[in-house]
């Protein structure tokens, strides 16, 4: 069990082996970074390695500053539409790939990671009062802003927009455990391993207690008909958290409503 449990912990980093990632997702990324043109394109030194971020300006004097996070699997490309909207209204957004996706360096990441390397690069290319975050970039911006283990410090981001985020990582690791087939030691085996990483338990890995933990409002966007990360999702973080509100759209699911 302990190294069947190791071994998945290792699939579980590889992003680019994950069964989420549809199977054309090459052709899609290459024709979603069309949308990135009109940023400019940084690359930002960082603890994961180098990460490729990209910032679109405002055209006149910015109104503030949003920081956009990705998920698993995908990239700040499929963010794209985002990013652009946000600019013409005002607001000076970065956008940067998580470790071990798109341009950025590595091939494993964890969630840890990406909430390091989000830490990171928003007080390099801040300062940024705003998260948007799509599925698991909204655990790694909850994780950065509310400064806990293993993180050296957090980050004062003011509201967050949560877009078909995931309440509790245990349902992402069981859900993992049980496509891999493990039995009931190899899967706590390999829950040590992201335990050990990140300096707590896997009970402390949920949207609702982070967000309470900081404190600030959050508008939680996601779609009835998502198979991927269940509606429930949202509704737990709802109704956890008074400075949470639902925005429950349909016929979107977990991908389309980007």
């Amino acid at each position: 069990p302990a190294l069947a449990g190791e071994l998945a912990y290792k699939r579980f980093c590889l992003p680019k082996l994950s069964t989420r990632r549809s199977s054309d997702h090459v052709q899609l990324a290459e024709r979603a970074r069309f949308h990135l043109r009109n940023a400019r394109w940084v690359r930002v030194p960082t603890s994961e390695g180098e990460i490729q971020a990209y910032i679109f300006e405002p055209d006149g004097e910015p109104q503030a500053g949003v920081v956009i996070a990705h998920g698993w699997t995908s990239e700040a490309s499929f963010m794209a539409v985002f990013a652009q909207q946000l600019r013409r209204a005002g607001f000076r957004v970065v956008a940067f790939d998580q470790p071990g996706h798109g341009k950025s360096a590595q091939e494993r990441a964890s969630l840890i990671d990406c909430a390091r390397a989000l830490l990171q690069v928003a007080h390099a290319l801040g300062p940024v009062q705003y998260a948007v975050t799509h599925s698991m970039g909204g655990l790694a911006a909850l994780l950065v802003g509310e400064g806990g283990p293993p993180l050296e410090r957090s980050y004062p981001f003011e509201r967050y927009v949560l877009v078909s985020s995931p309440n509790r990582f245990s349902v992402v690791t069981q859900e993992f455990a049980d496509e891999l087939h493990l039995g009931t030691a190899a899967a706590r085996s390999f829950e040590r391993h992201i335990e050990r990483i990140a300096h707590r338990p896997m009970a402390s890995f949920t949207a609702a207690s982070l967000l309470s933990a900081t404190g600030r409002p959050a508008l939680v966007i996601h779609a009835r008909d998502d198979t991927e990360v269940v509606f429930q999702n949202a509704e737990e973080i709802a109704a956890a958290c008074p400075t949470a509100e639902l925005f429950p759209v349909d016929g979107l699911g977990h991908r389309n409503i980007l």
